[in-house]
C-alpha cells in the first residue's frame, strides 16, 4: 500500500507545482472550461430526455402495472445516468487534453526542466500535427477500453447489493487508471513510448497508478473541480512518469524566479 500513499503525493506535488507557477496554471484552466461548458450541456440534455429514452428503449414495460413499471424505469434512468457520469469523468479528461494538447505539453514540458538535474525536457522530435494525430488516435482507444469497462459495471450493477456497493468501488479504480494513464500520457507520448508500452508500464505499478488516479476520479465527479485540478494533474502526472521511467528527480524550481512566468522571489 506504499505506493498508493506514493501516487496520492505526485498528484498533490502537481498541484503544488501550479500553485507556484501561476501564468502556467492560467493557461492549463482554459481547455477544462471549454470542455465542461460542452458536457454540462450534454449532461443537462440526458438529464431532461433521459426518462424519455428509457420509456422508448423498454416497450416491453408498457403493459406493466403500478408501480413496477415507475419503478424499473426509474432505476433505469438512475443507471443510465450514472453510467454517463462514469463515461463523463473518464472521457474528460481526453477530450480536456485533446483540446489543450500545446498548452498541456508546454506545461508537461516546463515540469520536466524544472526537476531535471540538467535542466532539459525529453522532445519528441515530432510536427505538432502529428502529435495532436496520435494523442486522437490513443485518447480514441484508451476511451473505448473505458467504454467496455463500463458496459460491464453498468451490467454488474443489476446484481443486488454488489450492484450498489462493490461496482461503484471498483468504477472508481477503473476510472482512476483510466484518468491516470491519459494524463500521463502527455509525457510519455513526448519521450515516444507508445499507447500499448504506456498500459504496460502503468500495469506494473497498478497501486501506485490508483493512489494518484482513484482520489482524482472521485474529487472529478464535484462539479467544476476538474476544471481546477486538471494543470496540477499534469504536472504531477509527468513527476510520476519520470519515476515510472526511473529518470532522475531533482527538488528545484528554476522557473520560480524564471522569465517565462515572471513571479517574483517573495511569491514563494
Amino acid at each position: 500500500m506504499r505506493d498508493f500513499g506514493v501516487g496520492f503525493n505526485y498528484l498533490l506535488q502537481g498541484q503544488r507545482w501550479v500553485a507556484r507557477h501561476g501564468k502556467q496554471y492560467g493557461f492549463g484552466l482554459l481547455p477544462g472550461l471549454i470542455t465542461l461548458v460542452l458536457y454540462a450541456a450534454a449532461l443537462v440534455a440526458l438529464a431532461i430526455y433521459g426518462d424519455d429514452f428509457i420509456t422508448w428503449s423498454t416497450p416491453f414495460a408498457d403493459d406493466w402495472t403500478s408501480p413496477w413499471q415507475g419503478l424499473f424505469r426509474g432505476f433505469l434512468t438512475a443507471v443510465l445516468f450514472a453510467l454517463a457520469l462514469l463515461l463523463s469523468v473518464v472521457t474528460f479528461t481526453a477530450v480536456t487534453l485533446l483540446i489543450g494538447q500545446p498548452f498541456y505539453e508546454n506545461l508537461s514540458e516546463k515540469v520536466d526542466r524544472d526537476v531535471s538535474p540538467d535542466g532539459t525536457a525529453p522532445e519528441s522530435g515530432l510536427p505538432l500535427w502529428r502529435e495532436l494525430w496520435i494523442s486522437a488516435r490513443d485518447s480514441l482507444r484508451i476511451v473505448a477500453r473505458a467504454a467496455l469497462w463500463g458496459v460491464l459495471l453498468f451490467a454488474l450493477g443489476f446484481i443486488p447489493f454488489v450492484g450498489q456497493t462493490a461496482v461503484p468501488v471498483i468504477g472508481f479504480f477503473v476510472t482512476g487508471f483510466f484518468l491516470t494513464e491519459e494524463l500521463a500520457g502527455v509525457a510519455l507520448q513526448r519521450r515516444r513510448v507508445e499507447l500499448r508500452d504506456r498500459l504496460t508500464l502503468l500495469r506494473s505499478r497498478k497501486t501506485l497508478i490508483w493512489g494518484f488516479g482513484t482520489p482524482l476520479a472521485v474529487s472529478f465527479l464535484v462539479p467544476f473541480v476538474a476544471v481546477f485540478l486538471m494543470p496540477g494533474a499534469v504536472a504531477g502526472a509527468t513527476l510520476m512518469a519520470r519515476d515510472l521511467l526511473g529518470e532522475e528527480t531533482t527538488d528545484g524550481d528554476r522557473d520560480r524566479n524564471g522569465a517565462d512566468d515572471q513571479e517574483p522571489a517573495s511569491a514563494n
